[in-house]
């Protein structure tokens, strides 16, 4: 989400957005830097606590909106205004409250099911980062098709690149690595499937030679399976899990690992994998919703239990060749993904969105 925001801000003031943004107080100088003579509107410090946060979306933002005679309003994550005073533009990341729901806690499930199909009846456009979410919108939650506009992410080549030896040092000496990884990058969540990566990983790699690490990078979420796939993990194996990382280090994380694993069992998009494909990893993921929209021919697959994990896990550590094959077309389809693109598309949805 966050990613979302800063890349998509800075994108459309490049396509010539006029922009004013809400933000909290806290984020103030953040994006003073990043949206240098952008017009920074400041929410009330209380806001920074949740539930004041929602009252203060139904009251206080509209009050802003119309202080700063915006035409349209553009609220990037499921919720908004009921009564805004001009066309509001909601932007619903992903399907997953609906299709598994057993991924997420239960008031998370219930409080997203019922912003995304407010924002489906009450916003003037919806943006979606991928034609399956709009598609799975559609099956689940009686959305009209024609009022979802589709915006792919983009990724950031200054940031998700192949790797220098400097950036591969610095991330081996952040964690400490000095032989083969595979690598995960995301948070620790249920949706994630990162248990069944550990399961899969163990089984392709236990009792051979020289055996590479696995390098779980993220927040950590409130998946439980997690602890209990760690604690199965033999002697003689390496799992690091180093929590967040700096923006600096990813792309030495990314492109330096063997392969990166990402077996979600749902995406709205899937940024990790394209991040990942920019920076020449093979990459490993499964066909579920939208990751086969974003790694197209230039990934492999695999089903999301730990058997299927681990026999395509041994397969391509076995084949240096696949692996540099499918680097190489990670690359070339990442290139399609322009941030500058995405603001383009979210133009066209606050132009329609005026005017109808």
């Amino acid at each position: 989400m966050g990613r979302y925001v800063d890349e998509l801000l800075p994108a459309l003031v490049e396509e010539g957005a006029d922009l004013a943004v809400v933000v909290q107080a806290h984020d103030v100088d953040h994006y003073r830097a990043l949206l240098p003579g952008v017009d920074l509107l400041a929410a009330p410090a209380a806001i920074a606590r949740t539930p004041v946060r929602f009252a203060w979306e139904q009251t206080g933002l509209p009050a802003l909106v119309r202080r700063s005679r915006a035409d349209v309003l553009h609220s990037p994550h499921y919720t908004m205004p009921l009564v805004a005073g001009v066309p509001v533009v909601a932007t619903l990341h992903d399907a997953t409250f609906f299709t598994h729901p057993d991924v997420h806690l239960a008031v998370k499930r219930q409080f997203f099911r019922t912003w995304t199909r407010v924002s489906l009846r009450r916003a003037r456009r919806c943006v979606t980062p991928s034609a399956a979410t709009r598609d799975e919108l559609v099956r689940v939650a009686g959305a009209r098709a024609d009022r979802i506009d589709v915006a792919h992410l983009g990724v950031d080549a200054r940031r998700f690149h192949v790797p220098s030896d400097a950036e591969r040092a610095a991330l081996r000496g952040h964690l400490g690595l000095t032989g083969r990884y595979v690598a995960f990058l995301g948070t620790l969540e249920p949706r994630k499937n990162a248990a069944a990566l550990v399961r899969g990983w163990v089984q392709a790699v236990a009792g051979t030679e020289d055996p590479p690490a696995l390098v779980l990078a993220g927040g950590r979420g409130w998946d439980e399976e997690i602890e209990r796939a760690a604690a199965e993990v033999p002697a003689g194996l390496t799992l690091l899990r180093p929590g967040y990382l700096p923006l600096e280090l990813l792309a030495g994380l990314l492109g330096d690992a063997e392969l990166v694993a990402y077996p979600s069992l749902g995406e709205g998009f899937g940024l990790p994998v394209l991040e990942a494909m920019a920076c020449g990893a093979a990459v490993l993921t499964t066909r579920i919703l939208s990751l086969p929209e974003v790694g197209g021919d230039a990934v492999a697959y695999t089903e999301p239990d730990p058997a299927s994990i681990a026999a395509a896990l041994e397969s391509l550590l076995a084949d240096p060749v696949r692996r540099h094959e499918l680097g190489e077309a990670a690359r070339a389809r990442a290139a399609l993904f322009d941030w500058r693109a995405c603001a383009r598309a979210h133009l066209s949805s606050y132009t329609t969105a005026a005017g109808s």
